[in-house]
């Protein structure tokens, strides 16, 4: 599956464990306020138990192929390495699977998905601009 939109993103926010993807996200934007690419990775790599229920070992790939017409190389490549299973990291990608875990036992309310609309629109837009 390849998503179009930022309302087909929304909608598979939603199907899946969203609070999990919202506290990752919250995370990151505090660590790395100015980095939208990286917190919206965040948010997004969830998505692959919604994309393919039966194959846990392909759920990073899934997710990664499905936000990478929409969001870009670099979200792409963050979510597809979110998986802990991946090879070796960057930075960013240790910051995020450090986020992904965190988030799992965090216990702050970390806002509302429609809190992040603007800024994968914004992404998306940017994205779309490139020519990608």
């Amino acid at each position: 599956m390849e998503l179009r939109s930022v309302e087909e993103l929304m909608d598979l926010l939603y199907a899946g464990r969203h609070q999990h993807a919202l506290r990752t996200a919250a995370l990151l934007r505090r660590s790395r306020p100015a980095d939208k690419e990286l917190q919206v990775a965040g948010l997004v790599h969830g998505i692959g138990p919604v994309l393919s229920p039966g194959d846990e070992a392909g759920r990073a790939r899934s997710a990664a192929a499905a936000v990478r017409p929409l969001l870009g190389e670099r979200v792409f490549r963050l979510v597809r390495g979110a998986s802990h299973s991946t090879g070796p990291a960057d930075d960013d990608l240790l910051r995020l699977r450090q986020a992904a875990e965190e988030g799992r036992t965090a216990g702050f309310d970390a806002g509302v998905l429609e809190d992040w609309r603007t800024v994968l629109e914004l992404i998306a837009a940017r994205h779309s601009r490139l020519g990608a």
